[in-house]
């Protein structure tokens, strides 16, 4: 999330109703008041309803004073009597008015007190959100009508961070799965690799009622921005394992021929494992890493020619043989997408191409899967 955008959010209050000090002196003492925004909500109902009613109250006089010599004596004390009525009418509904605005200021002043609360856990969510793909555009707060009168600007901000919870929800929780799919795509399992991505005081909670409190809102409130910081926490997780595991591709522009599982030698024309997915290309193609790791070989392997090898932690290694050089030494570090060779035909080879493996924990796992994957993470 861009500062911009939580610095929009944030100014909502002071520009609604900024906090105000008012200073009175009576000789030598001077008494300070602070006008909080709700009282300030308070005094601008009665002063619009007592506006009101002194401008009704003199149009009648005035009504009265123009008419007076046109009507019947009668007809004037009869028109007089409904006015009082009316105008007395209207004092007791303003003094009903002034007396429930007054009975009801500490709730509006409580409500615009829980409004800022919240609107600080969201800071804090967002937070969390910051640096995530797709996050800024999803989450971005849609900007307040400024012509709506000030109370239901207030309840249109509270509308507004009802949203944005319900958003962030559903943003982490739709990303998430679409990275399980892609695990389970390469026939991983995505609870090996969930783990915890980020660590902040909304997922190290485990009570709604502490959280609450800490944040100063509902527990409902609470309850729902855990929520979303959870399932946020789940989706980093998987993102951050997704960019160590090898879902790039090895080439651009090349075409996949032989494929993992048994096949026919092409030499002896006998059933035989291939362990790793071929690609057919131009002599001296570019080879790429398909995930950052460090170069654990460089050198020739009997069958494999020349070949590099990667190892990308957490039990994954990718091996790129028969090329005609390498581009990279033992023991450095590559990061994702980084040329680290070019194609040849080196090696037990019929023709220029490259012999792709990926291998986890010693065994050697179908590529085609992980480039499906990496395919899907990339589409979405």
């Amino acid at each position: 999330m861009s500062k911009t955008s939580l610095g929009r959010l944030g100014g909502w209050m002071e520009f609604i109703f900024p906090e105000r000090q008012l200073y009175i002196r009576s000789g030598t003492e001077t008494h300070g008041y602070v006008l909080s925004p709700g009282k300030q909500l308070v005094l601008m109902v009665l002063v619009s309803a007592l506006i009101t009613w002194l401008a009704i109250s003199t149009g009648f006089t005035l009504f009265f004073a123009a008419n007076h010599g046109a009507g019947s004596e009668n007809q004037m004390r009869m028109m007089k009597a409904q006015s009082e009525r009316w105008i007395a009418d209207r004092q007791a509904r303003l003094d009903m008015a002034t007396n429930q605005a007054t009975a009801n200021s500490g709730s509006l002043e409580q409500l615009a007190k829980t409004v800022e609360n919240r609107h600080q856990g969201l800071v804090t969510l967002l937070k969390d959100f910051k640096g995530v793909p797709g996050a800024m555009a999803a989450l971005a707060p849609t900007p307040t009508d400024d012509s709506l009168p000030p109370v239901e600007r207030i309840y249109s901000v509270r509308a507004e961070q009802e949203r944005m919870v319900a958003q962030a929800e559903v943003f982490a929780k739709t990303r998430a799965e679409k990275l399980r799919l892609a695990y389970r795509l390469a026939g991983l399992n995505p609870q090996a690799f969930a783990g915890s991505g980020t660590s902040s005081p909304l997922t190290r909670s485990k009570d709604n009622k502490v959280l609450a409190s800490f944040l100063g809102v509902d527990e409902d409130f609470a309850e729902r921005i855990r929520n979303a910081a959870m399932d946020l926490s789940d989706m980093r997780g998987l993102q951050n394992n997704a960019e160590r595991i090898p879902f790039g591709r090895p080439t651009v522009g090349t075409r996949e021929t032989s494929g993992f599982g048994v096949r026919f030698d092409p030499f002896n024309h006998r059933p035989k494992m291939h362990s790793g997915q071929d690609f057919s290309g131009a002599y001296l193609t570019p080879i790429y890493a398909t995930a950052p790791g460090i170069i654990s070989y460089v050198g020739v392997r009997t069958g494999y020619g020349n070949v590099v090898e990667i190892d990308h932690g957490n039990g994954f290694k990718t091996r790129y043989a028969h090329l005609a050089s390498a581009a990279v030494r033992s023991g450095q570090r590559v990061a994702v997408d980084q040329r680290i060779a070019s194609m040849g035909n080196t090696g037990r080879s019929t023709g220029t191409h490259l012999h792709y493996e990926v291998w986890q924990n010693g065994r050697p796992q179908n590529p085609a899967r992980f480039l499906k994957a990496g395919d899907y993470v990339q589409q979405n």
